[in-house]
């Protein structure tokens, strides 16, 4: 039996598809599932069940010898939520939890960290898992800090007790684009929300910069394409003696206005580009660049090359081109 959390959500529910691809069936859903959105990735995907989180701890416990392995994917993934102890109750202690299972019953663990816990990346984007390292990381979201917070707390308790027992896997996720994504409305990638306008023919509206180091429109991201971070995940399962925090990423950033006329190339669209004002509320929060260090997941072993951004926006225009109709 696989546990999926988050499994109805973004990067879940590509999971649970490829995983059905690769003939694994007895896969256990913990969402919430509550708008249509998700509904409908659900009806696309096979699983054995799907249990709310305010059972799951239950669930764990009455089927601890069935569960053979668990993907933590479920999170508040809102960069602007404000709501700090919502966050650290769903972010971090359900995840410590989560850990606390695995750690009891050597079940081996992957779970989504994110590359927002670097902040302004003054410290770089070393996916190092060294506490003195991780101490120093500040970012720029409450989100981002409660994801932080677990990543201190599993690299703390390997410092006092030694190497884990059991597989743990943490992957700091860069910009993910792709399918089923359009349920987090504000929070989707920029890819996905820009599409339907272009298609649409509407005037796009970029941030300034309030950075003299950039450009208005010259904002950069790592952006991947979700089947890639699948292609990552279902690795390092594969790899069951690998573990630690690794960056998940293409280890290439591309600017904001680059993505833009990508899209309007791949839609076949005429270019309306405007620089509107950053909303002053997330100035402060806002990261201007990103790009993942993605040594440490080459020197382990992992050869699969990265969709660049070409061919993601191409990959993502086709896969939703019924959408574009």
């Amino acid at each position: 039996m696989i546990i999926v959390t988050g499994g109805a959500g973004f990067i879940g529910s590509n999971l649970v598809n490829e995983l059905n691809k690769r003939n694994n069936y007895n896969i256990i859903i913990c969402d919430t599932a509550n708008s249509k959105l998700k509904k409908n990735y659900l009806k696309k995907i096979k699983y054995k069940t799907i249990i709310s989180p305010s059972v799951f701890f239950n669930f764990l416990k009455k089927n601890k010898k069935k569960i053979k392995y668990i993907f933590h994917l479920g999170a508040i993934s809102t960069t602007t939520a404000s709501n700090f102890s919502k966050l650290l109750k769903n972010n971090l202690e359900f995840s410590i939890k989560v850990l606390n299972f695995c750690n009891k019953n050597k079940t081996g663990l992957i779970y989504a960290s994110s590359a927002s816990t670097y902040g302004n990346g003054s410290c770089g984007f070393k996916d190092s898992e060294n506490y003195n390292y991780l101490s120093k990381l500040k970012p720029l979201n409450l989100y981002g800090k409660s994801k932080h917070l677990f990543d201190l707390h599993i690299s703390k308790k390997i410092k006092k007790e030694g190497k884990l027992q059991f597989q743990c896997i943490g992957l700091k996720f860069f910009n993910v684009y792709g399918n089923n994504e359009r349920h987090k409305k504000k929070q989707m990638s920029i890819i996905s929300y820009l599409a339907p306008l272009i298609n649409k023919n509407k005037k796009i509206k970029l941030f300034k910069s309030h950075n003299k180091k950039f450009k208005d429109g010259e904002q950069k991201r790592d952006f991947i394409h979700v089947s890639d971070c699948i292609n990552v995940i279902l690795w390092f399962y594969k790899n069951k003696k690998i573990s630690g925090l690794f960056n998940v990423g293409t280890g290439s950033a591309r600017t904001f206005l680059d993505i833009t006329k990508n899209l309007f190339n791949q839609l076949n669209k005429k270019e309306k580009i405007e620089f509107i004002n950053t909303p002053k509320n997330i100035r402060k929060h806002y990261q201007y660049f990103t790009k993942a260090n993605i040594n440490k997941l080459i020197k382990c072993g992992y050869r699969k090359k990265f969709k660049n951004i070409e061919d993601g926006i191409k990959l993502f225009v086709e896969e939703n081109k019924d959408d574009y109709k």
